[in-house]
């Protein structure tokens, strides 16, 4: 996936001061670095509108006259944000899954004051066990971006969550520990993603058997993410496949058109029990 139209009065410029081999990659970076600036404002616009926990409905059941839509195909989702964050980040994603109708989506707000990755895990728990209840279900679908993401894969490995979760589809995830800022080790829950945590050392224990499907987007421009391809999962008892995505940074990774369709189509296949892990930059989206 490459973003194009932007930054483009500066294209002149770099090709004049830069290397011709360097120059493509600069000019990417620029695209890059202004998308995420112009997705960090409107985000800080909408955020006041996420802060409220999200009203927990029953889906009402279809009119006799309704098409019937394939909704076996389509458990419902749940869309967890990272971290000091709130479900505001997904407005755009939410209308894309929505497109096609047949699926049940809900948001899970967990309070910035959260210090542990394993109680947020927990608390997912709980609102997974209280969505299948309400909507008659067996299994959802999770989409987490950056820190949900990392939640969603501990509720899956370490607390049976397998049992509920069908596919996972993290977002700019730092599976394996990221070393950006390390001034923001302060908070207890940014030290545990730093590399060799205590909870991704957890993460890397023999998972036999687990049943949730995992699809891990990763990109090349993710400044949040370091090394870029720390969002990959790699773990050998786990069904994955990781997709890198080429030209967009960290905040745009919920947002970009291109990528929800690539999430869409994720949540709409079938997983497979005998697909075998794939090492990191197994796909790429270009």
């Amino acid at each position: 996936m490459k973003v194009t139209r932007a930054a483009a009065p500066l294209l002149p410029l770099c090709e004049r001061l830069l290397p011709t081999r360097l120059t493509g990659l600069s000019v990417a970076l620029l695209k890059a670095t202004a998308l995420e600036l112009a997705i960090l404002a409107g985000h800080l616009l909408l955020y006041p509108s996420g802060i409220i926990q999200e009203r927990r409905t029953t889906p009402a059941p279809p009119s006799a006259d309704a098409p019937r839509l394939p909704t076996e195909d389509k458990p419902p989702v749940v869309l967890l944000h990272g971290f000091i964050d709130n479900r505001s980040v997904f407005v755009l994603l939410r209308r894309a899954l929505a497109q096609d109708g047949g699926r049940h989506l809900e948001s899970l707000n967990y309070s910035p004051l959260t210090f542990d990755i394993r109680a947020a895990a927990e608390l997912l728990g709980r609102h997974i066990e209280d969505i299948c209840e309400r909507t008659g279900r067996e299994r959802v679908d999770v989409v987490g971006h950056s820190l949900g993401g990392l939640i969603a894969r501990y509720y899956v490995q370490r607390l049976g969550g397998d049992r509920r979760v069908r596919t996972l589809v993290t977002l700019g995830t730092p599976h394996g520990g990221t070393q950006v800022a390390p001034l923001a080790n302060a908070h207890p829950i940014v030290r545990q993603m730093r590399p060799g945590s205590d909870v991704l050392e957890e993460l890397r224990e023999p998972a036999p058997g687990c049943r949730t499907h995992f699809v891990a987007f990763w990109s090349d421009f993710d400044h949040v993410m370091v090394p870029v391809e720390t969002a990959c999962v790699d773990h050998p008892d786990l069904m994955v496949r990781n997709v890198q995505v080429t030209g967009i940074g960290h905040l745009a990774l919920p947002v970009h058109p291109t990528v929800a369709n690539e999430i869409r189509k994720a949540l709409d296949a079938a997983p497979t029990a005998t697909r075998p892990a794939a090492r990191p930059g197994g796909l790429t989206v270009a």
